[in-house]
């Protein structure tokens, strides 16, 4: 069994890499079964995970006196398998817009500690504090947040030692961006390298 996997493995993960040659039967059939199978992992998962545990579960808790706010879960759920029907499919707005006005809101808050917070506190400690290296570091920040927002600034023409400011804001933004691209360009590498480390090593055996 432990061989038959290490094949069925190698044969999708072939599959799923001969689409960088054209489109095809061998990578429309990996990817259906790969489709289909993550569809049924999250239907198991999320059945006995909501389904079961919290609301079955939670309904059923009599120490719990907030139990009942349970159904307002399962109607919205139920509401929003009517999107299958043409006739009543508009019911399913109702769900669909306080999944995403909740989601918007939590995700709001947590970028906005994540990012917005922890930046302004980062960027008001004191400059000159432990050795060089951190005050080297602590500098290129400060400067980099004050002529990051000063390319934002609109309100006054970028000229002069303003425009210089902004132009530098400019040079912090695109070194910004261009690690983060190289971040994700970096870690699709790993995944590609984990596969021709199967595939070599696991597969083939020419990795020892």
């Amino acid at each position: 069994m432990e061989a038959f996997g290490i094949w069925l493995a190698a044969l999708f993960t072939i599959g799923i890499i001969s689409f960088l040659y054209k489109d095809n039967v061998l990578y429309r059939v990996c990817e259906s079964v790969f489709v289909g199978v993550s569809a049924g992992y999250w239907f198991v998962t999320y059945f006995w995970d909501n389904l079961y545990r919290k609301f079955y579960l939670g309904i059923n808790d009599t120490t719990n006196p907030n139990r009942f706010f349970l159904w307002v879960g399962v109607i919205l759920g139920v509401l929003m398998l009517t999107r299958l029907s043409g006739k009543i499919g508009w019911l399913s707005r109702w769900p669909l817009a306080f999944v995403v006005g909740a989601t918007a809101g939590l995700y709001m808050i947590a970028f906005f500690v994540s990012n917005a917070m922890m930046q302004v506190s980062s960027t008001i400690m004191p400059i000159f504090r432990g050795g060089w290296p951190m005050i080297i570091d602590n500098t290129i920040l400060a400067l980099g947040v004050v002529c990051g927002l000063v390319y934002f600034f609109f309100s006054k023409e970028h000229k002069g030692a303003f425009g210089a400011a902004s132009t530098l804001g400019t040079w912090f933004l695109m070194v910004t961006f261009g690690a983060s691209f190289g971040y994700t360009v970096m870690s699709r590498m790993s995944l590609m390298l984990g596969r021709f480390d199967f595939l070599f090593g696991s597969w083939l055996g020419m990795l020892k």
